[in-house]
């Protein structure tokens, strides 16, 4: 969306520490803005600048998130698209990939243009549409990739459900070589997890719930891996949370095979000991683990292994999180929480730089989605900039959330940092508190 005559044309953000990974700066300064764009101060003229005077904040590319589920069509209950994207910019995001997982499935034309039109419409943060990578993401028959690359599909994905089959997983890599995409794929065996609703291990055996082993996602990861070795085709696997997983994954990208993988905050956060409260907002897939498994995870994205970390954004209707636990669906309400968790989890106990956290918000996913260019703060890129309050501290309120999804274990745990402004094509569209 461009700026309109009710936004002023040039923007001046003063006094910041700005960071960007790409370019490898950290340094205080000033950003200027003018007609949506990062410029020299020299190339505003006589501009009457809105000036944010960003002294004690740290000022960096806008967030990207490589999937989130928004709901429409078809589940407008759990999610808009708008008020999914107005979410995403009070969690920082400038730009999200929206999934597929809305009915009816989004495998046609038609139906990613549907997506980015109800998004433009909407204008808040930027979105790309991913495909399915099958029909119905039934795993069964491939959907009309070249269809979706032409409205305006990244990527592809089958969103949560496990592409089982070997050989459609294996003809899908070979095929998104031709535009050189990537598949993000939920590493999963699905016979090993089925009824299952937490970590298989001590807390699934005292509780007496069905249990989900790490050996479902590993075995899965290895699969991926070898396909993808095969084939030459890109593969992103979602959500890893075992420590097997992370080996694998190091091990793969020692050799060149094209695979890179994302981690999410709570499970950086969280074990599968929190289930003993019976709180279905534990309730997640994949699912809480133990804390040897989150050792693993962090030190994959302290050597780099994961390169990403995601929200995994998904929000649930009320009503829904009120059935029988092992009824409920799984998910967390993630945009509007990330960034204080990611402190809590990385940058306070001293495991990632800021320098790095926000490299793994901005450069990973957006290298996963083509758009690792556009996230700098380099003069003469669209200005899309967060701006975040990296010291105040709160309590986490869904009662503030943007999102129709209030399905988070956080409410009312004290945090430290939030976001504090996001710019979407150089114009100001969220100022926390207003």
């Amino acid at each position: 969306m461009s700026l309109s005559s009710s936004h002023p044309s040039t923007i001046v953000i003063r006094g910041g520490r700005l960071i960007d990974p790409l370019l490898g700066t950290d340094t205080v300064g000033d950003i200027w803005i003018h007609n949506g764009h990062i410029v020299a101060e020299k190339d505003v003229g006589n501009s009457q600048p809105l000036v944010i005077d960003a002294h004690g904040l740290i000022v960096s590319p806008g967030f990207v998130d490589c999937r989130v589920s928004l709901g429409e069509p078809g589940f407008e209950e759990d999610e808009t698209i708008a008020t999914g994207t107005a979410a995403a910019l009070a969690g920082g995001f400038t730009l999200i990939a929206s999934l597929p997982d809305t009915n009816p499935v989004v495998e046609t034309r038609a139906d990613a243009e549907f997506v980015l039109q109800q998004a433009q419409r909407a204008g808040n943060c930027r979105v790309v549409a991913l495909g399915a990578v099958t029909k119905g993401r039934e795993g069964e028959e491939l959907a009309e990739m070249g269809e979706l690359i032409s409205g305006g599909a990244v990527a592809f994905t089958d969103a949560k459900q496990p592409i089982t089959n070997a050989e459609v997983m294996r003809r899908a890599l070979e095929y998104t070589r031709m535009w050189d995409s990537v598949i993000l794929h939920l590493p999963q065996v699905s016979a090993l997890v089925q009824g299952g609703v937490m970590h298989e291990g001590y807390y699934s055996s005292v509780l007496g719930l069905r249990g989900m082993p790490s050996a479902a996602e590993e075995i899965m990861v290895r699969r991926d891996i070898a396909l993808a070795e095969l084939t030459g085709g890109r593969i992103h696997l979602m959500a890893v949370t075992s420590r097997r997983s992370v080996e694998e994954i190091r091990d793969a990208k020692s050799r060149g095979v094209r695979v890179t993988a994302d981690v999410t905050p709570h499970h950086l956060l969280l074990t599968d000991k929190e289930l003993v409260s019976y709180d279905a907002n534990y309730k997640v897939d994949p699912p809480l683990r133990t804390p040897a498994h989150i050792e693993a995870l962090i030190e994959g994205l302290v050597d780099g292994t994961i390169e990403t970390i995601c929200s995994d954004h998904t929000p649930i209707a009320s009503e829904k999180k009120a059935r029988e636990f092992d009824q409920v669906p799984f998910g967390i309400s993630g945009l509007e929480t990330l960034l204080p968790l990611c402190i809590e989890a990385l940058i306070t106990p001293g495991h990632l730089t800021w320098p790095q956290l926000i490299s793994k918000l901005t450069i990973g996913p957006g290298r996963l989605l083509g758009r690792e260019k556009t996230k700098t703060l380099a003069p003469g890129t669209v200005a899309d900039i967060t701006l975040i309050d990296p010291a105040v501290s709160y309590c986490m309120d869904t009662t503030r959330f943007r999102s129709l999804g209030r399905n988070t274990p956080f409410h009312g745990r004290p945090v430290t940092g939030r976001v504090h402004t996001t710019i979407v094509d150089g114009e100001v569209r969220y100022t926390f508190g207003k």
